[in-house]
């Protein structure tokens, strides 16, 4: 009598023999996976909803920096001079103000902060 081949569908192995669900080690280990998977979408939400919170307030500035450009487009040009003049008139009272005192010929070049 000849001797039957062997082959890979011959070898016995315990794979498929225990369900990989009900050992204890690898159900805590999936439920640590689930917890730190929670714990990562938490901080992602916290960290959008601040991102939202940001651009809500930032939206609330723009519409009240909008009522007050159309108000003031709403009033029309105010009396007195013409806002170049005034602010040529400004910068000339700064210099006047800043060169109040003059200084000697040779004190040379001073910057004051």
């Amino acid at each position: 009598m000849a001797i039957p081949k062997r082959g890979l569908n011959n070898l016995r192995t315990l794979a498929g023999r225990a369900d990989q669900l009900r050992i204890p080690y690898r159900c805590y280990m999936q439920v640590t996976c689930l917890e730190m998977e929670k714990a990562r979408r938490g901080a992602e939400r916290r960290s959008a909803m601040d991102r939202v919170e940001i651009i809500d307030k930032r939206i609330a500035c723009i519409e009240r920096e909008k009522e007050l450009a159309l108000l003031r487009i709403a009033q029309g040009p105010g009396p007195g001079k013409p806002a170049r003049k005034q602010q040529q008139q400004q910068q000339q009272q700064r210099v006047v103000r800043e060169t109040s005192a003059p200084a000697p010929a040779n004190a040379g070049f001073k910057i004051r902060y």
